[in-house]
């Protein structure tokens, strides 16, 4: 005999829409992939100001250290497929989160990615990456970021004017591996929103 909570049929589904979300925004121009299924209901839409980090280690090392304060948002850039390179998992940093206490009072963003264990307000393989120039590799410290899970939305509020500038600015960071396939892989990689592949010519 069938069991029907188990699989359920079509007319009575678990949840009304699937478990993963594609969010977009000025932050975000190409998308950016959040598991919805996974965020506490006080946590769907969310306001809070930027603590910046170019790496998984600097973020890990910050959490670790107690920097971290309810209501920021956590920023990995430089984690994408050409920054990484390789599209590194960022579940440890989500992971310390959790472990903090902090899973329904802190949102994460990066240009990494997540495997399906993650948990909390955590939005990755937001495209353009840093490493290609995307908007990610503009934000400050401070600046606040908005986050609508329900209405699929991720926001940098600043000026379009001031995004411009820091842009005419910005500058490529040295790569983190100079020697080696992954050189040429950082060089062809396309972004994670068209799947982080590389020509095979």
């Amino acid at each position: 005999m069938l069991n029907r909570e188990v699989i359920r049929p079509l007319d009575r589904p678990y949840h009304e829409e699937g478990g993963i979300a594609i969010l977009s925004g000025n932050l975000a121009r190409d998308g950016a992939v959040i598991k919805s299924s996974a965020v506490a209901e006080e946590m769907r839409t969310f306001r809070g100001k930027a603590k910046v980090f170019d790496s998984e280690e600097a973020a890990t090392e910050a959490i670790l250290g107690d920097k971290i304060s309810a209501g920021e948002v956590v920023v990995i850039r430089y984690e994408g497929p050409r920054g990484g390179p390789g599209m590194r998992e960022m579940l440890y940093p989500t992971a310390l989160i959790t472990g903090k206490g902090l899973s329904r009072e802190v949102a994460l963003i990066t240009d990494g990615r997540f495997s399906g264990a993650s948990i909390g307000l955590s939005v990755g393989h937001v495209s353009p990456e840093a490493a290609e120039g995307g908007p990610i590799g503009l934000v400050k410290n401070g600046d606040i970021i908005e986050i609508d899970v329900d209405k699929r939305r991720l926001e940098l509020k600043v000026p379009a004017a001031e995004l411009a500038r820091r842009k005419k600015n910005w500058k490529p960071p040295q790569p983190k591996i100079k020697t080696g396939y992954l050189v040429r892989y950082a060089s062809t990689v396309s972004s994670a929103a068209k799947g982080a592949i590389v020509s095979p010519e």
